[in-house]
């Protein structure tokens, strides 16, 4: 326990007034819908257990995505699918069924998740694009193991932002012998999703959250989806009664307020266009992005100045000190005022 390092989220602020375009939270609130919901259910249930395996969810989510309920498991967000799904499929210890393996730069709770269970971590560079290699690629490289345990691909990409096509990945599931999750947590700003593969391969599992798109990070909402043998593994040993009620009421209005959501999706990534746009103008390197966030790398000064110099103009980003991401920052898409604000600081930034 001493050696482990934990995970580090974004900066929480405790002053007020800072522009907050980093830790890619929906810059839109909850439908109003979803909203009435929460407030309805503030009463005397707040006695009572919420539903223990959150059956009226899973059951909706199934009707969404066209499958059965016993393909579905709710979570407490989806870092918990990703904690059980190491806890489930992973032996401690060393050899391949006890291998957690992983991209990078990607999510980086994975390799605490592998650390929590004692697990041999395999951290794969990503193409220098940030693009997948292929499985041949992979092969010839020698350090990806197509035996592995658990294999986590976070699809699109964070902290890049790059898209993967669900052909790429197909390929990639169907070389891996051991249980792949799919880490869909911003799909919904990608024109294409990989949730077919779940539903097609016995060892495959899409994790989602309705923290980054459906305005929900305030209640840790998440779901997994795939075979049900997988599921009730992980129904298995989930803790009891792990959402709780008001997170379940939210999900469901939620999805009855989608076109709500879908219009804030295609807000969002106007946005982002313009963004990357007018940075781009600045001299900034902006990466191609499928997501509420990009990742540019700034001109004139190093990144971690920039972090520095935004802080001082109450604007709030993301740097990731590790070798393949030094050299970027991350920025959520906020509202236009707040990118505005951003672009302003930007220029005092360049102008001094």
């Amino acid at each position: 326990m001493r050696d482990l390092h934990p995970y580090v989220p974004g900066e929480q602020p405790k002053i007020k007034g800072l522009v907050k375009l980093n830790t890619n939270e929906n810059p839109y609130p909850p439908s109003p819908r979803v909203l009435a919901a929460v407030k309805a259910a503030v009463d005397q249930r707040l006695r009572l257990y919420p539903n223990p395996t959150a059956e009226p969810l899973r059951a909706r989510l199934a009707k969404l995505h066209a499958c059965r309920p016993e393909n579905i498991i709710v979570g407490n967000g989806s870092d918990e699918i990703l904690a059980l799904a190491t806890r489930a499929f992973v032996e401690p210890g060393g050899g391949s069924k006890g291998t957690v393996q992983f991209f990078t730069p990607s999510y980086s709770l994975y390799p605490v998740l592998a650390d929590i269970h004692g697990a041999t971590k395999v951290a794969v560079p990503l193409r220098a694009d940030f693009s997948l290699p292929t499985p041949a690629e992979l092969k010839r490289g020698g350090q990806w193991d197509f035996q592995a345990a658990l294999t986590f691909v976070t699809t699109p990409n964070a902290p890049s932002g790059r898209g993967y096509a669900t052909a790429e990945l197909d390929e990639l599931c169907r070389a891996q012998e051991g249980v792949v999750v799919l880490d869909e947590a911003y799909v919904d700003f990608e024109p294409e999703n990989a949730f077919a593969l779940a539903l097609k391969h016995p060892h495959v599992l899409v994790a989602r959250t309705f923290s980054k798109a459906y305005s929900l990070c305030f209640q840790r909402v998440g779901y997994g989806a795939g075979d049900p043998a997988l599921i009730e593994a992980l129904q298995k040993i989930r803790d009891s009664y792990n959402v709780n009620g008001l997170g379940q009421v939210a999900a469901l209005a939620t999805l009855s307020s989608l076109p709500y959501y879908r219009a804030n999706f295609r807000r969002i990534n106007a946005t982002r266009r313009r963004l990357a746009r007018a940075l781009d103008n600045l001299g900034f390197a902006v990466l191609p992005s499928r997501t509420n966030f990009i990742f540019a790398r700034p001109p004139k000064f190093p990144a971690e100045t920039w972090l520095r110099q935004w802080r001082e103009h109450r604007v709030l980003v993301r740097w990731f000190n590790y070798p393949a991401t030094k050299d970027y920052v991350r920025i959520t898409i906020g509202t236009d005022a707040e990118i505005d604000a951003l672009l302003r600081a930007a220029r005092k930034i360049l102008a001094a």
